[in-house]
């Protein structure tokens, strides 16, 4: 082994009590029999999709692979992401987190196939490098970074174990954890080994310079994309054009994938029904009280906007979310029995604790609408021409989440802030104060200056992304405390 930390036996995140699940729920005691019915029948399609998996390998290789993959094994069961993301809720905003991680599950094990049938087609790509071009060239995308955020989901002490990995190599301790949990799974080989690597200059240094580590480490070809630093210009978009052209082209020198235009367009035609599909539920989230809120709505857009755009999976998936949010509407009721405030959340959402909207839904009947991971002003790809498909990507690339956010002049941090706050009805902003994000924590005496000029409740929630080493999850709850006591006159 090439790292001093060896690694241990982790167990999975503990799941709250009075919430592990199984096929009966005797302990979750939905309140209806058809609802009882829908959750067991999820909580067997979870299942249905590991044993499927495991026939499809041989259960002998499905063993091999809980035990050659951390991250796997972490896991003891399928319904324990399902479990957490339940507790407390009810109705069709209930029934949407359940669907949501069973097709995160399906999703996932169907990944995890693919790339050990197609070795040979397998890119490691950046998450800030959409994996539509991937997939038009017939390759087989594997997004880094969504795998370091879901480990932490899954085992939080794994999560941690991959930063001391990376600490231990000579990584800063003050760089942001998310590269570090994907630096720390390559340096302990738990990363998928891939053909080539796509990465670029984004969304921040450490996380630009991590792909320097693991280019070394895992001995394989590179290409980095050049985003221009002032994007929003004719210029920039026709300078990275060319930039993916020429990614297309060394892909096509270094992987057996070949471009298909025909298979390009029916990925980002796909990729557009996903999108407008989402559209439809942002307007009905503009409703007061919303009909969903928080993981249905950030989750989904993570998992299947980002993750695994241009798939069926995705097309169902936000039908689906969809279709939950309009039952609320046509019955009248929000996600939340009683909505007393709707928030925003700006910066990335809180991995080391996932279960917070859950607990804050709960104790203070606050509704987080939007966040900044999800929204954007560039939904759908013109599909006419091969040129106008690149120009599309390139928008998308340049201008998304995190990308505009934390690169160039600070407005850039701000320019959908408050808009989003106006169309969404909100009523309070909650800034996820990653220690670890030096571009947005620098911001932060700017960001209490333009909410106090319009007289917009703000919190700042110290903490850091993966590491419940710096800011515990208590830690976490007694900060909201004080701002839902103090500034929002809820007593704790």
């Amino acid at each position: 082994k090439k790292f001093p930390l060896p690694l241990q036996k982790i167990p999975p995140t503990p799941i709250p009590n009075g919430a592990r699940m199984n096929l009966s729920l005797k302990s979750l005691l939905p309140r209806s029999a058809a609802e009882r019915v829908m959750l067991a029948m999820l909580a067997a399609k979870n299942w249905g999709s590991v044993i499927s998996a495991a026939r499809r390998v041989g259960f002998p290789e499905m063993a091999r692979r809980r035990k050659r993959w951390a991250w796997l094994g972490a896991m003891k069961g399928p319904n324990d992401l399902t479990a957490r993301f339940i507790k407390g809720r009810t109705g069709p905003y209930r029934e949407a987190a359940a669907f949501l991680m069973t097709e995160m599950t399906a999703g996932f094990l169907e990944s995890l196939e693919e790339i050990h049938a197609h070795p040979k087609l397998l890119v490691l790509h950046e998450d800030m490098v959409p994996s539509e071009i991937l997939r038009g060239m017939g390759l087989v995308p594997w997004t880094a970074e969504l795998l370091g955020i879901m480990t932490s989901v899954v085992s939080i002490p794994l999560g941690e174990q991959m930063i001391d990995i990376a600490e231990s190599h000579g990584i800063p301790p003050d760089t942001c954890s998310l590269p570090k949990v994907t630096m720390g799974l390559v340096l302990a080989d738990q990363m998928p080994r891939p053909r080539v690597m796509v990465a670029s200059n984004m969304p921040c240094d450490g996380g630009m310079s991590s792909y320097s580590l693991m280019e070394k480490e895992l001995g394989v070809p590179s290409f980095r994309l050049d985003v221009p630093f002032n994007f929003h210009s004719d210029r920039a978009v026709d300078y990275f054009v060319v930039q993916l052209k020429e990614m297309i082209a060394w892909l096509e020198r270094h992987t057996p994938g070949r471009m298909d235009w025909d298979r390009m367009r029916l990925v980002c035609e796909r990729r557009n029904e996903a999108a407008r599909l989402e559209m439809e539920l942002w307007d009905l989230l503009m409703q007061v009280p919303a009909p969903l809120a928080a993981e249905p709505v950030y989750f989904s857009h993570l998992m299947f906007m980002v993750g695994n755009p241009g798939s069926d999976r995705s097309i169902r998936v936000m039908a689906r979310m969809l279709e939950y949010a309009r039952t609320n509407v046509r019955e009248g009721r929000g996600a939340l029995p009683r909505e007393r405030h709707r928030a925003i959340l700006w910066n990335p959402p809180t991995l080391s604790f996932p279960d917070l909207w859950v607990w804050a839904e709960e104790k203070y009947q606050v509704a987080m609408i939007m966040d900044m991971l999800t929204f954007n002003r560039h939904p759908y790809i013109d599909t006419s021409t091969p040129d106008t498909i690149l120009r599309s990507l390139c928008h998308i690339i340049m201008e998304g989440p995190m990308a505009q956010h934390t690169r160039g002049p600070a407005e850039n941090f701000f320019s959908d802030l408050f808009s989003v706050y106006e169309r969404f009805s909100a009523d309070m902003i909650w800034m996820a104060g990653h220690v670890g994000c030096k571009n947005t924590m620098a911001l932060s005496g700017m960001f209490r200056e333009k909410c106090r000029e319009r007289n917009i409740p703000l919190l700042i929630l110290s903490y850091d992304l993966h590491d419940t080493r710096v800011v515990s999850p208590a830690e976490m709850r007694a900060q909201v405390d004080s701002f839902m006591e103090a500034v929002m006159g809820r007593g704790a």
